[in-house]
């Protein structure tokens, strides 16, 4: 049973290092290493007990960073011909295309464009068009991996929703056949809906002013 006990925290620590957001690397390998760190006791190898304790505690220090320091966001227009915006969809373009593909991306002529800043760095951006009247389709809402905490969207469809509504628009749509996007969508408090002048799968909908 102890060595089982060693296969599961070397497991749990080998996931964490896959893991593409900080703290759900930090909350994995908390687990891992405090699992090691009772195995490495109960065989009675002090080192290896005594090294994961010290790892477990400073992941719980790191954790409480990360929960207790406040993030400061705003939004950034994005200028058109943007060099940034090109290096930036060019870095990200393998992942990107997993939820948008990149080239129908037109921000020049987009009624809404701006990047999501996050502690000052440019962490997403973000892209919608007019579907109709008081309607604005998202055609481009990205985070990088790092900072998919739901922070973000918390910040653009709650906090800051007056961009749309200061603009005529009160409910936004979307459209994704992406397991992972539709997660995200319905935790920022999107909607299943099923649009009759379109025929498009997955659409989702969410009513700023409800």
């Amino acid at each position: 049973m102890l060595e089982y006990l060693g296969y599961l925290a070397s497991i749990v620590v080998l996931i964490s290092l896959i893991m593409s957001s900080a703290k759900k690397l930090r909350l994995v390998n908390l687990f891992g290493s405090t699992i090691f760190s009772i195995y490495g006791f109960l065989i009675g190898a002090l080192p290896v007990g005594i090294m994961n304790a010290s790892i477990a505690i400073i992941n719980i220090y790191y954790l409480y960073k990360m929960y207790n320091t406040k993030d400061y966001f705003r939004t950034l227009a994005i200028d058109k011909q943007s060099e940034y915006l090109k290096y930036f969809l060019k870095f990200y373009e393998t992942d990107i295309n997993k939820y948008f593909p990149t080239a129908n991306i037109d921000v020049d002529n987009s009624d809404i464009n701006f990047y999501i800043l996050r502690n000052v760095m440019p962490a997403g951006f973000f892209v919608g068009n007019r579907e109709k009247d008081d309607i604005l389709r998202i055609d481009f809402d990205y985070v990088v991996p790092t900072y998919r905490d739901f922070k973000m969207g918390r910040y653009i469809f709650e906090d800051k929703k007056t961009i749309f509504l200061d603009k005529g628009f009160n409910s936004l749509i979307t459209f994704t056949d992406n397991e992972k996007h539709e997660k995200y969508l319905k935790k920022m408090g999107f909607f299943r809906f099923s649009d009759m002048d379109r025929d498009e799968k997955n659409c989702y909908k969410i009513d700023l002013k409800a």
